[in-house]
């Protein structure tokens, strides 16, 4: 990830962009990491040498970035951000005028223009000799109020008949592009608020805290006696909560909650909660309780969003904490996702310990093994024995997936079922079969 590299994939979703004869728009955010300004201004550049012009939002989470692509009919949106990763690296998320992440063919052709591989697919020719002089290039300016826009829009996210009035919530921002959007939320909904890693320093995000290190935050509750606390990763498209004794909940047990008020308020389209197949099969029981149902789609939330999107279903996320509302937001947005939880506690008058007890998870595994390269799956027949093997013992009691991570040269290792000390056996002869293949 260079600054040329940014560039020219700048300069590549401008002209893809350059359609009708409007002044041609796009929204460019970021998170708090060192790297962020270096990107900025050169993605920034990219644009604006097609001609396009440029709105800059700072540091704002990733679901902020998608609203206010949409508020403002800007032509595309930019997020400067590795998630929950640590503060050395970094990556670009696109996403299209109505605040959608772009579909993998989309982000395929712009991968061919940075290349020079798009051939007649593309117009490369055209991309390559593209260069508007004088008063046809772009021009860049700040956005100045976009924390608090999309503060405003957030808070309109929570039901007007309710207030967080004599609540203490502990918020832990990880040091992230949510620090000043999350305080903020909440404070002004009447909550008192205990802040977690909120002075970010270019190099502090992620690290050691917020979503993927949720341990601290659970430890601020009990000193301070709050009622919950949420961990945000980096960009703030996703969360993990805690209850009021500090015990973490995971995004399952999120979506299990929120699935099942929605159903009784006759909310939930075609009453079904879109998952990933890392999920637990917890969830699914939870929901069939009530009537509802679970669809199972690949890891990764802009999967989960197509399908909802393709079959009409409202809601789903991931285990991870990504959860989408679809009749309000366009990705996972951590924040809304607290809100939503925070209503029903209100709602229903119970504490989270309570809510949590519709979801009873069945024992899982999971292993991360840091791998040299990701070889296809089905070129390890080692692997491919073990997984078999694995499957044959749990004899329809369980589940395994395997996968490698979308973001880090890890492979994942997932193993479900009634017995806790026998799938943790089975996690590891699969892991040692992968560490024998690509470790």
């Amino acid at each position: 990830m260079t600054a040329e590299m940014a560039l020219q994939l700048g300069r590549a979703l401008a002209y893809l962009v350059r359609s009708g004869p409007h002044r041609h728009r796009i929204v460019i955010g970021k998170d708090t990491r060192l790297s962020g300004y270096l990107l900025e201004q050169a993605i920034a550049s990219g644009i604006s040498s097609m001609g396009v012009d440029v709105e800059l939002c700072g540091p704002l989470p990733t679901p902020g970035i998608a609203f206010i692509t949409q508020s403002m009919r800007a032509d595309a949106g930019v997020v400067i951000s590795a998630s929950h990763n640590p503060y050395q690296d970094n990556g670009i998320k696109f996403f299209s005028r109505d605040g959608f992440k772009l579909p993998d063919e989309v982000e395929l052709r712009i991968e061919r223009l940075v290349l020079g591989t798009a051939g007649d697919d593309g117009g490369a020719e055209d991309f390559h000799a593209l260069r508007p002089t004088a008063n046809r290039i772009g021009k860049a300016k700040r956005i100045n109020d976009a924390v608090g826009r999309y503060v405003v829009f957030l808070k309109s996210l929570f039901p007007k008949e309710l207030t967080l009035d004599g609540l203490t919530v502990v918020v832990d921002c990880a040091n992230g592009a949510a620090y000043k959007v999350a305080p903020a939320v909440f404070e002004e909904l009447g909550a008192k608020v205990v802040c977690l890693n909120v002075k970010p320093d270019g190099k502090n995000i992620n690290d050691g805290c917020g979503a993927v290190h949720p341990e601290q935050m659970a430890r601020c509750i009990q000193k301070h006696r709050a009622h919950l606390g949420l961990a945000l990763d980096g960009d703030a498209d996703r969360v993990i909560l805690a209850d009021e004794q500090g015990r973490v909940v995971d995004g399952d047990a999120i979506m299990a909650i929120l699935g099942r008020d929605l159903i009784r308020q006759e909310a939930l389209a075609r009453k079904t909660v879109v998952a990933t197949v890392m999920s637990n099969i917890g969830l699914e029981r939870a929901l069939r309780e009530v009537g509802g149902r679970v669809v199972r789609t690949q890891v990764g939330d802009r999967y989960v969003v197509e399908e909802m999107r393709r079959s009409g279903y409202n809601f789903g996320g991931e285990q991870s904490g990504h959860l989408i509302f679809l009749d309000h937001v366009t990705t996972g947005d951590g924040v809304c996702a607290a809100l939503n939880i925070l209503a029903v506690m209100r709602r229903e008058e119970r504490p989270l310990s309570e809510l949590t007890r519709c979801f009873q998870p069945v024992p899982q595994v999971q292993l991360n093994l840091a791998v040299r390269e990701k070889r296809p799956l089905d070129e390890l027949p080692e692997v491919q024995r073990a997984v078999a093997a694995v499957e044959r013992a749990l004899d329809g009691e369980g589940r395994v997936v395997v996968r490698f991570s979308g973001t880090e040269n890890k492979a994942r290792v997932l193993v479900e079922g009634p017995d806790a000390a026998a799938i943790a056996a089975h996690a590891e002869r699969i892991a040692e079969e992968l560490k024998k293949a690509l470790a």
